[in-house]
């Protein structure tokens, strides 16, 4: 593992590039090695059945994909409440098949004033770990641009899988 420092704060930590399902567990793995009390959001069919006792006690938030939006707001509300926690997000996606990142992670730090953590997995070096901890500027491309920029020369597990970080609010109306 190739890190920086953990933050010292509560924390937005994108897990990317997701190509794979072992990238959850990896970043899971960095977050924990750093000793950052993280919850992450997955699909809700993640935690039906057996599987939703222990993904809630992994951290897990189940996500409904129809309102996409109420999780936002919920994460937004407990932080408001004062809990304390790290977020790991992948907000590329399902690994696969989008062309865009989904962008509740920047409205997440945006709206309660947590910075961002890029963490990432390469496998063109075989590492993993925590790159910067940036606070969003409010200027979205400025602030993709410096994502962008970070996450170049990293390569998912599927290199074939992989988008570039890019929200569709960036391509205009």
């Amino acid at each position: 593992m190739v890190t920086q420092p953990a933050p010292n704060r509560p924390t937005v930590l994108i897990g990317a590039p997701h190509t794979s399902n072992w990238d959850f567990a990896l970043m899971l793995a960095i977050a924990w090695s750093q000793r950052i009390e993280v919850h992450w959001l997955g699909k809700h069919s993640l935690f039906e059945g057996w599987r939703g006792p222990i993904m809630r006690g992994l951290g897990g938030i189940p996500v409904d994909r129809t309102d996409p939006s109420r999780i936002v707001a919920e994460v937004i509300d407990r932080v408001h409440a004062g809990e304390v926690f790290g977020l790991v997000v992948t907000p590329d996606g399902t690994r696969g098949g989008h062309t865009h990142w989904k962008s509740g992670f920047y409205r997440i730090a945006q709206k309660t004033g947590m910075p961002v953590t890029l963490g990432y997995v390469d496998r063109t070096t075989m590492t993993t770990g925590l790159g910067p901890t940036i606070d969003i500027t409010g200027d979205l491309s400025a602030d993709m641009d410096r994502i962008r920029t970070f996450y170049a020369d990293k390569c998912g597990i599927r290199p074939e899988k992989q988008v570039e970080p890019r929200l569709r609010e960036e391509c205009g109306p």
